[in-house]
């Protein structure tokens, strides 16, 4: 069994500095085999936020835990505009991470990430064709038994959050069928604030086999309707429990527990389980 644990959207600059020190302590209560990261380390690219954020990254790393993170739209400058466009994830790069599509293989299971950040657009994600030649490549040299999991910022796919349709990824015919090529198993992301799971195929016709996982903000002061994050991943051979931990005032508390079997191409719930502590 391998365990990920999934924080999204950490907004240094506009976080709580009380849910840092308490998604610290959880990271280090849960001993995940990987902490994956999608996106939005920063509320406005500054180099400030970004040194904040290195300094939580730095912090896991010291205590052991291994980290994997892809940039965010609030990872590019949205106000200094000869940095957005010649330089947009200088600081990214800097203080987080050189690598902007890392990979990560633990036992059975395979980790990739891919940024979805672009200077051309505000808000939305992109993929590009090199990207998804990348995806190919990289899965292609996994073992054909492992748990195939794609970790952007930006959603896959159109996903409803609180009455309203989100748009899914810049290009996302071609990110599906990448996904589908590579027999990628889950796809990891955030952007929206708010933590769900599902099978694709309840969203797109095409897109079955593969569990779409959203995490919620773990530290950040900008929520919607749902309060404060983050997902717990349990990998078994073919079957994902998905526990979402929520912030409950003092501490994050196992909310709700789900758990999937990969069945004749598709994820299917399985009974809720009762939360892990």
């Amino acid at each position: 069994m391998a365990r990920l644990l999934h924080l999204s959207d950490l907004h240094f600059g506009a976080h709580d500095e009380d849910l840092v020190e308490a998604v610290e302590r959880k990271a280090d209560e849960l001993k995940p085999d990987l902490v994956v990261i999608s996106g939005d380390f920063t509320q406005r690219a500054r180099t400030e936020q970004f040194r904040e954020a290195c300094e939580f990254l730095e912090g896991l790393r010291d205590r052991g835990h291994e980290v994997i993170g892809v940039p965010g739209n609030h990872d590019v400058p949205l106000y200094d505009v000869l940095r957005r466009f010649f330089s947009p994830l200088a600081r990214y790069r800097r203080f987080i991470d050189e690598t902007l599509c890392p990979f990560v293989e633990l036992p059975a299971v395979a980790v990739l990430g891919v940024n979805t950040a672009r200077s051309l657009t505000f808000k939305d994600g992109r993929i590009n064709k090199h990207q998804v030649e990348f995806i190919r490549e990289t899965f292609a040299r996994t073992p054909s038994d492992s748990m195939r999991v794609i970790v952007t910022h930006h959603p896959l796919f159109a996903l409803e959050v609180e009455g309203e349709v989100e748009r899914a990824i810049g290009r996302q015919e071609m990110a599906l069928d990448a996904v589908e090529e590579s027999g990628v198993d889950m796809v990891l992301a955030g952007h929206n604030h708010h933590a769900s799971s599902q099978d694709a195929s309840d969203l797109v016709t095409r897109a079955g086999g593969v569990l779409v996982v959203q995490a919620g903000t773990a530290t950040s002061t900008r929520v919607r309707e749902q309060e404060q994050s983050f997902n717990v991943i349990d990998i078994a051979e073919a079957s994902a429990t998905i526990t979402v931990y929520a912030w409950k005032g003092d501490e994050f508390k196992a909310s709700d527990a789900q758990r999937y079997q990969h069945q004749d191409g598709r994820w299917r719930i399985l009974k809720s389980t009762e939360p892990a502590h």
